[in-house]
């Protein structure tokens, strides 16, 4: 048995311990389940991970819009990520670029990657050092991988509830990572989860090209949280969708927009609130005002924000409009 494997399990037992590869620096050891997909309808790419390890989401997911997704993990070499996608983007296909990668990595038994391109192409790598139970399934345009599972059926009911999973690339991730949870998931529990989804295509803007970059540090119920914080995150993208409809004078979508983002987070104050600011600035007054009374009820701290806001230009700097939008707070309130 050699010295890393000796090591890792000395920081399974230790867990304050890292596994040292001499010339190296010490390994995260990252035993997780994930899936690497490229929706072939809109091009989107992207990686979903859950494991019992503190804050995965820098370790394990990598994507990169118009090039690739990665996962690696088991016992972690993180150049998979990066260097996997660069190679991807000089044109490899995800086989090449892991095949590359796994030749100059002379210590590869106990790593467990996976990717896909641009292209749709797929490639897995499950070497014979992770721990069981460990392996990966691929289907069209996706691979599931684990390692440190509580059984062999977690990879195979991720791919199941992948293919059957109806809506977008996040949900049908997501859906992926409750499956293998369901089925038992890692066998020492469960800590942190994130999800990356980039766009096809690489736009101007690198900050434009992120469709959701969401992560779960610590929790007892890391999937719980996750799908939590990816329905906030469609509560705010329809938010500002319906801003920009304001802006263009749509009326009917804007006012769509914004009753989808307050059905989705109905608990977020603060999105009735902006949503009533824009809505009263663009001829939607009735429609803003009752809006307004409903977010006074709920937190009278957002009374005051209406005169802070006309100040620097941001709410008509109009003492009958602003009078008019206070008046919807409950009388007697403290704000």
């Amino acid at each position: 048995m050699n010295l890393e494997i000796l090591s890792l399990f000395a920081a399974l037992a230790a867990p304050t311990l890292a596994v040292v590869t001499p010339g190296r620096a010490p390994s995260p050891l990252a035993h997780t389940f994930s899936i690497v997909a490229r929706d072939p309808k809109t091009g989107e790419l992207g990686v979903a991970v859950q494991s019992h390890y503190f804050s995965v989401g820098p370790i394990v997911p990598w994507a990169e819009a118009g090039v690739g997704a990665v996962a690696t993990q088991s016992l972690v070499l993180v150049d998979y990520g990066p260097k996997g996608l660069e190679l991807m983007k000089k044109g490899m296909t995800a086989k090449q670029a892991l095949d590359q990668l796994l030749k100059a990595d002379s210590t590869h038994d106990g790593r467990q990657v996976a990717m896909v391109d641009a292209k749709g192409n797929v490639a897995a790598y499950t070497g014979p050092s992770c721990i069981p139970d460990a392996g990966d399934v691929q289907g069209v345009q996706f691979s599931c991988q684990a390692n440190l599972m509580s059984n062999a059926t977690i990879w195979p009911a991720m791919k199941a509830a992948y293919e059957k999973a109806q809506g977008d690339l996040a949900e049908r991730l997501m859906q992926a990572l409750e499956a293998a949870e369901k089925a038992g998931g890692d066998i020492r529990g469960r800590q942190s989860a994130a999800m990356v989804v980039v766009k096809g295509e690489k736009g101007v803007n690198p900050w434009d090209n992120v469709v959701v970059n969401l992560r779960v540090e610590d929790n007892d119920h890391p999937l719980v949280e996750l799908r939590r914080l990816l329905r906030l995150r469609r509560a705010y993208n329809l938010e500002d969708a319906g801003d920009a409809f304001t802006t263009a004078k749509k009326s009917a979508e804007a006012a769509h927009a914004y009753a989808e983002a307050m059905k989705l987070a109905p608990d977020v104050v603060e999105l009735q609130f902006w949503a009533a600011s824009t809505m009263y600035q663009n001829g939607k007054k009735p429609e803003a005002l009752a809006l307004f009374k409903q977010v006074f009820a709920k937190e009278a701290r957002w009374v005051p924000l209406i005169e802070r806001l006309a100040k620097v230009g941001l709410f008509p700097n109009d003492p009958r409009a602003i009078a008019e939008v206070k008046a919807q707070a409950t009388k007697g309130a403290p704000w």
